[in-house]
């Protein structure tokens, strides 16, 4: 590839991806630094036990899931720019009381706290994208977004490691006060942003209810994102059962899994946009996601298969059930961004969202055990059944996709469904 045509995939698609893209390695790059040492933060300096690191987080969890809805009408109600903006600012005054933490019940009320702060953000920044972004933009400056996401988490590892390296309780006690500068800045990046049209209706408008029934009552939007939380399993997948079964179900030595994380990262980086081409409609997103299973598929064919190779055979099939399952979520993404553009009440995009976080992590909630066990008691059956679930899900996937569409086109005024797209004429 020559030089001018990596500039030209290294250039954002329109100068507000580009900001939006700014943003999105913002935020990742506090998260990340926070999250890589957060484990050794609660333990070493708030002073709890594993034990209840778990517990706080499984509170956290549930309060996030029962706030995902409530949340996304906010979102409606007073535009998603101004509730983005909040969230940010609420995130980084949340991390900068991390240290003042020194008891299990201010660590469960802090978590659960920024659980919900953060449904209000991933409602808000979720509509704010597609409100504001032309519809023939919308997954390419998504996809765009996705690359620098990774690249800030990336970023924010890195620094999280840098503070773990120096083995000292001071810098430790300081990492959430870098990670709410980085908020800060970036919610005032998000301030600068422009408005989004349902930033600028009137307080009439925002009282006045939307006519029409809400997300709740769409079973298509239900099945579909219920389907989609089942194909982001692929997560546990790459982060969970398939680093299990190279440590105890293979030969293949320990330090590949360095190798197979930094594998997924440099992939995300670098082809969310490649991934993305020629995704621009509700057939060619189906088309996504069913090359997304066929690579899920792949992986775990791959990998049930290293459990009778040896050296060199492991070590490369294991590498490549990572780049496969890698390759399920770029192209599941590109499929998901679609269905977010086409399939929500261009309306009610904050409710939902809220409504399809809701469905989604009932669709994935499981698989952490589920997989886990099916993988490392079941051997190969468990494979083949973990790659079961996923053909089911991709069959039903389908029919749901057009029970979805065909609510919008019932109930929501053409005039409004027309901005439910992402590429003209579609």
């Amino acid at each position: 590839m020559s030089p001018s045509a990596v500039l030209r995939h290294l250039r954002p698609p329109s100068p507000l991806a580009g900001r939006l893209s700014v943003q999105s390695l913002l935020f990742a790059l506090g998260e990340g630094a926070f999250m890589t040492g957060s484990a050794v933060f609660f333990t070493q300096i708030v002073g709890l036990t594993a034990a209840q690191v778990g517990l706080g987080l499984t509170c956290a969890g549930v309060a996030a899931f029962l706030a995902a809805l409530p949340m996304g009408k906010l979102v409606d109600r007073f535009g998603p720019k101004r509730m983005w903006a909040v969230s940010a600012a609420g995130q980084a005054a949340m991390f900068g009381l991390w240290p003042f933490i020194t008891d299990f019940r201010g660590f469960v009320a802090m978590a659960v706290g920024m659980e919900v702060i953060g449904a209000l953000g991933q409602a808000a920044h979720g509509a704010y994208t597609i409100d504001v972004l032309p519809p023939d933009e919308r997954v390419r400056s998504r996809a765009y977004m996705y690359s620098s996401l990774n690249l800030g988490f990336t970023l924010g590892s890195l620094t999280g490691g840098i503070a773990l390296a120096f083995h000292s309780n001071d810098v430790l006690h300081a990492l959430p006060w870098f990670t709410t500068v980085v908020f800060l800045v970036n919610a005032a990046a998000v301030t600068r942003l422009p408005r989004a049209a349902h930033d600028n209706r009137t307080p009439a408008q925002r009282r006045t209810r939307i006519p029409g029934p809400g997300p709740l009552r769409n079973p298509g939007w239900l099945l579909t994102t219920f389907f989609g939380g089942v194909f982001w399993t692929n997560q546990v997948l790459l982060n969970t059962v398939i680093p299990l079964w190279l440590v105890e179900k293979t030969d293949a030595p320990r330090v590949l899994l360095a190798f197979l994380f930094a594998t997924n990262t440099v992939m995300c980086i670098f082809l969310p946009m490649a991934a993305a081409r020629g995704v621009d409609g509700l057939s060619t997103a189906l088309r996504a996601v069913r090359v997304s299973s066929v690579f899920f598929v792949i992986s775990c064919l791959i990998t049930l298969a290293t459990h009778d190779t040896v050296g060199w055979i492991t070590i490369a099939l294991v590498w490549l059930g990572h780049v496969t399952v890698t390759g399920a979520e770029l192209y599941l993404s590109a499929a998901d961004w679609t269905f977010e553009a086409e399939l929500m009440d261009p309306r009610q995009r904050g409710a939902y969202q809220g409504t399809a976080n809701l469905s989604a992590t009932l669709g994935k909630v499981w698989a952490p055990a589920v997989y886990t066990f099916l993988a490392m008691n079941w051997g190969a059956t468990g494979w083949l059944v973990i790659a079961g679930i996923i053909v089911a899900a991709t069959i039903g996937i389908h029919p749901s996709t057009r029970l979805a569409r065909r609510f919008l086109e019932r109930h929501v005024p053409a005039e409004d469904l027309a901005d439910a797209r992402v590429a003209s004429g579609v």
